[in-house]
């Protein structure tokens, strides 16, 4: 991290990572005391509760980058949004692709209960990840044999959340590069598959098993495509951090889940349809720089504003209290004390931003699989998601 931004990421680090433990130390506090007695009124809570830390990344999103973010939705869609259980899949098309679907979330009333299958390795991030452990996101560890219990004890927990939820599924597996994308047009050259120009080729297994799993108790599948317009650059954390803007084009489709066929098989075939489907709307996006579709107005709410405004307000009092009780500033063991946790700090926000970076995701390996018949389906993602 260069000098410049580690000026600008310090501060937003110390107020994320302070007002992250206080919201953590709750969470904590009502999953022991609360959880045990009723789980419903464990979810309330600790939605609003979330919501106290995620905000400061809507706000990052909203008001110190100003990221630019356009709907593309019919209006009988958009009014439900938020109010109904969805089971979200996106194309990975950037780093921040989850805080874009927070964005969204919030617009829609639902940034608390909006959940994702991630990858093991998150719940350990400082804050964020003990956050969404708090709030049930469902951790894998990319290997089939151990994720598919994982998964459906997951789904069935969620089965009576008490408030709407979204569930985020990126199938594809991994985020988006080029290099990803070379070797996922070499695999469908090879086996007769249409070959993708902007997705990657999906993962259907975690997808049949959230289908089949949600079909009773979720009614819709939001099926978001991803794009970012040509003159705009590409969004990352560190962008943000820098309070350098972007603009991202989402288009959100919402299907019925009890038009999707019943047949496992149909249903894996049913995903790697949409990502046909989502592969072409790129295309005519890349075109025409935009999805064409209706334009919903999202808004930039100030709840998120007034947030991060009190929790600044808050850290700043503490901390001169702190400084004056302890005499921090007045003494060589004082002052050391202050630069080492300020050094972790920025460690720690070094490690949010890497771990955030497409080109330091890992990618599946990508192998054919066989079915009974001996054809070739999907791919050796399947083998293990």
């Amino acid at each position: 991290m260069a000098i410049a931004a580690a000026i600008v990421v310090l501060p937003l680090g110390v107020l994320f990572f302070i007002s992250g433990l206080v919201v953590n130390f709750i969470q904590a506090i009502c999953f022991l005391l609360i959880r045990p007695f009723s789980k419903n009124t464990y979810r309330r809570i600790n939605r609003e509760v979330a919501e106290l830390l995620w905000l400061e990344l809507v706000w990052l999103v909203d008001w110190w980058a100003g990221v630019k973010i356009e709907l593309h939705a019919d209006s009988e869609t958009f009014k439900l949004m938020g109010k109904e259980h969805a089971l979200v899949i996106c194309n990975h098309r950037s780093d921040i692709d989850w805080l874009v679907g927070w964005v969204l979330a919030q617009r829609s009333g639902c940034l608390g209960s909006s959940l994702a299958v991630m990858k093991k390795s998150s719940k350990f991030l400082p804050v964020i990840g003990w956050s969404m452990w708090f709030s049930e996101y469902l951790f894998l560890e990319r290997i089939w044999a151990k994720d598919e219990n994982i998964l459906k004890s997951g789904l069935q927990r969620l089965s009576d959340f008490p408030l709407p939820f979204w569930l985020a599924l990126f199938v594809e597996g991994t985020r988006f590069t080029k290099a990803k994308l070379s070797v996922a047009q070499e695999y469908a050259s090879t086996t007769g598959i249409p070959v993708p120009r902007n997705v990657l080729i999906p993962r259907t297994k975690g997808f049949v098993t959230a289908v089949s799993h949600m079909r009773s108790y979720v009614p819709a599948i939001y099926d978001v495509t991803v794009a970012i317009p040509e003159r705009s650059p590409t969004p990352t954390m560190l962008r943000l951090f820098n309070g350098q803007s972007s603009v991202v084009h989402v288009h959100l489709k919402r299907h019925l889940m009890k038009d999707l066929p019943e047949s496992d098989d149909a249903v894996a075939q049913w995903c790697k349809d949409a990502f046909v489907a989502k592969d072409k709307l790129l295309d005519k996006h890349n075109a025409e720089n935009s999805f064409g579709d209706e334009l919903q107005n999202i808004g930039r709410p100030v709840k998120s504003l007034l947030v991060v405004c009190s929790w600044a307000i808050l850290l700043i009092l503490g901390v001169l209290k702190v400084i004056r009780h302890f005499s921090l500033l007045s003494s060589r063991k004082g002052v050391a004390f202050s630069a080492v946790a300020l050094a972790v700090i920025t460690i720690l926000m070094q490690i949010l931003i890497q771990f955030s970076q497409s080109e330091r995701s890992t990618p599946a390996k990508v192998a054919p699989s066989k079915s009974s018949s001996g054809v070739l389906t999907g791919t050796g993602q399947d083998k293990q998601q």
